[in-house]
């Protein structure tokens, strides 16, 4: 078997991907997955194929869960290893499957957490200095997207002068139109204005006008969480608080699944649960929180 580099295998794996057609979102979610094992592995001293062990990965699953990846996405990040690992026994880079053996976390069913109107409020005092973790929550709150999509949002996407932004469904090529309210309209439009000058399509980057990546966005909010006293929250609590909030203000219950891109409005359901008072008169008015 050849030696082959870590690198050069995750390179070859993300072209294999797109050489089968799969959606722009799929590549780049299993791409990001083998980079932070990449990553990880290579903080061992470990730059090949062949020396990534069993484990390895489970050192790296036990990481991703100190780290409070939630058990859904640590179960992601396995079937990203998983289908990378088969990829390269089928190449005949590699002879065993380390990946073979590893088994997924048990998912929780707990109910969603949902930030107060005190604790959201905080959240926004706490990083209203920084103008572009301030648009990110905002509009994380006021549209109620994921956070991968928000991390892929290109400049195109968004038009501020109509309101509406446009979100591609994660692995499909669906798009769905959601409205901007003028909390998230007034934040994007104050970052824009401090945004590193950058021929990057993508809305959100760092300072050096790289995008900026899902982990990170997600430390940067942990860490805002933090200073504003908000305990055993995470950036989908954003996302949960915006479904509830809406469904509190009577918005539709379908209107609100297609919102939020729900692939089954019995998922949007699940949220009337931890509705106290619930008043769900017709109202295709978008709250703003």
């Amino acid at each position: 078997m050849q030696q082959t580099v870590l690198v050069d295998a995750h390179v070859k794996f993300e072209q294999n991907l797109r050489e089968k057609g799969k959606a722009n979102a799929t590549v780049i979610a299993y791409s990001k997955d083998i980079e932070q094992l990449v990553q990880f592995v290579g903080e061992k001293g470990k730059t090949l194929v062949a020396e990534v062990t069993s484990d390895d990965i489970d050192n790296f699953k036990s990481d991703l869960k100190q780290k409070r990846y939630t058990s859904k996405s640590v179960s992601r990040k396995i079937n990203s290893i998983k289908a990378f690992f088969r990829y390269l026994i089928g190449e005949n880079i590699v002879a065993a499957n380390p990946a073979e053996t590893i088994s997924h976390p048990k998912i929780e069913q707990s109910p969603p957490r949902v930030l107060s109107r005190l604790e959201y409020r905080a959240l926004r005092d706490a990083c209203r200095g920084d103008a572009r973790i301030f648009a990110i929550v905002e509009v994380l709150l006021q549209t109620g997207m994921r956070i991968s999509e928000l991390a892929a949002l290109a400049s195109d996407d968004v038009d501020l002068d109509r309101g509406v932004v446009n979100i591609l469904a994660q692995n499909s090529r669906e798009e769905r139109k959601v409205p901007l309210n003028k909390a998230a309209k007034k934040a994007l439009m104050d970052y824009l204005k401090v945004r590193p000058r950058s021929k990057e399509k993508t809305v959100f980057l760092t300072k050096t006008c790289r995008p900026f990546l899902v982990r990170n966005i997600r430390t940067a909010i942990d860490r805002y969480f933090r200073l504003a006293g908000i305990k055993e929250a995470k950036v989908n609590d954003l996302r949960h608080t915006f479904i509830v909030e809406q469904l509190k203000a009577g918005t539709p219950l379908v209107y609100v699944s297609q919102l939020v891109g729900h692939k089954r409005i019995t998922t949007t359901e699940k949220y009337l649960e931890l509705i106290d008072a619930p008043d769900m008169a017709p109202n295709v008015q978008i709250e703003e929180l």
